[in-house]
């Protein structure tokens, strides 16, 4: 099989191109390096050799139409993420997540393409599952200003206010975006599921959680929390933990979500739809956890708790990893202290190129 890989240059785009090559398939990679992720590379992005590199931007008609021309089936990585600094950074996420993702279908459907595996995000699902020893499972209120500034982290009930005990969510929890690369994240499903249904084409969404592992870039702020922790070690100083470090996550190996991708190639769904996945390890930790794991791991100095927040950012999400497991035969394979301590020495990418 024959399978363009967009951005495939960067961080989980490299490690799914070398796990397609491995498992036999000719890959094509389109990618726009930008300056914001990516450092100047004077012998082209690492992990590539032997692979056909097209530079250019996914919402250029011309390049997709180009780059799609004798493929098989689509990978679709590319796309901005994390939080980004503020407000401002809007335009260029639904640029390049919404916008880019509709150039690459309408492509697909001129080019008569019709499988596609792409990254989403357990971000969709905003605050994650929770219920009220009174209420049963009620939905998180957002989050107030005036209690995130008082040390008050964790959600109310929003019927008694009673603190909530979190849970795991499943791919049927209904999406409650609360940031704009949520926002952007759930609309590529959602422009994704009308392709398929509107040609005929298949479509597997990944929901990623906390990917990390090597090669993650590194001193960006649209980098995951794993690598701003190893930048901070890496340049003597702690890691600088947000709200009390209770914050839980699943932490993902990016091995393990490359095998994820693979798997999704060979159980696509049965009909013309969208079918959506958690792909995670099923263990949860703490940031906090996270933290000062990785910095035992690396020899010091400790994290450090500093009760800043964002107000973007959701206090618990931890999936449910048995539609994967069920459908896909999908479970991840790295166990989080040992990823830690690979991660501790792994090489990072180089710092991006100053604007």
């Amino acid at each position: 099989m024959r399978i363009l890989v967009t951005g495939g240059a960067g961080f989980i785009g490299q490690h799914i191109v070398a796990a397609h090559l491995e498992a036999g398939h000719e890959v094509r990679v389109l990618d726009a390096l930008l300056p914001a992720v990516h450092p100047a590379y004077p012998d082209g992005p690492p992990g590539l050799d032997g692979v056909e590199l097209v530079v250019g931007d996914v919402r250029d008609a011309a390049t997709v139409d180009r780059v799609l021309a004798g493929v098989d089936a689509v990978n679709h990585q590319a796309a901005m993420v994390g939080l980004g600094i503020d407000v401002q950074d809007m335009p260029l996420y639904a640029g390049i997540n919404d916008l880019g993702t509709a150039v690459l279908l309408a492509g697909m459907a001129r080019a008569d393409v019709g499988q596609l595996v792409f990254a989403s995000s357990m971000v969709v699902y905003g605050e994650g599952r929770y219920e009220c020893p009174d209420h049963g499972v009620v939905p998180a209120a957002p989050r107030r200003k005036a209690d995130l500034d008082a040390g008050t982290f964790d959600p109310p009930c929003p019927h008694c206010g009673r603190q909530l005990t979190w849970g795991r969510v499943g791919e049927e929890t209904a999406p409650d975006p609360r940031n704009t690369y949520a926002a952007t994240k759930l609309a590529q499903e959602h422009l994704s599921s009308a392709w398929a249904r509107s040609t005929g084409g298949t479509a597997v969404g990944l929901r990623y959680h906390n990917v990390y592992g090597p090669h993650m870039p590194r001193d960006t702020f649209y980098a995951g929390v794993a690598s701003i922790f190893r930048s901070s070690l890496e340049s003597g100083k702690p890691p600088q933990v947000y709200e009390d470090g209770g914050q839980m996550r699943d932490f993902v190996h990016v091995t393990d979500v490359a095998q994820a991708n693979l798997r999704a190639w060979e159980h696509p769904p049965a009909e013309s739809t969208l079918r959506v996945y958690n792909v995670a390890s099923g263990v949860p930790h703490t940031v906090g956890d996270m933290a000062q794991a990785l910095a035992e791991a690396f020899g010091g100095p400790d994290a450090e708790v500093t009760g800043q927040y964002r107000i973007g950012d959701v206090r618990h999400v931890v999936a449910s990893p048995s539609r994967a497991e069920e459908e896909l035969g999908y479970s991840a394979a790295v166990a989080f202290e040992d990823g830690m301590r690979e991660f501790a020495t792994a090489p990072l990418r180089a710092a991006p190129q100053q604007p």
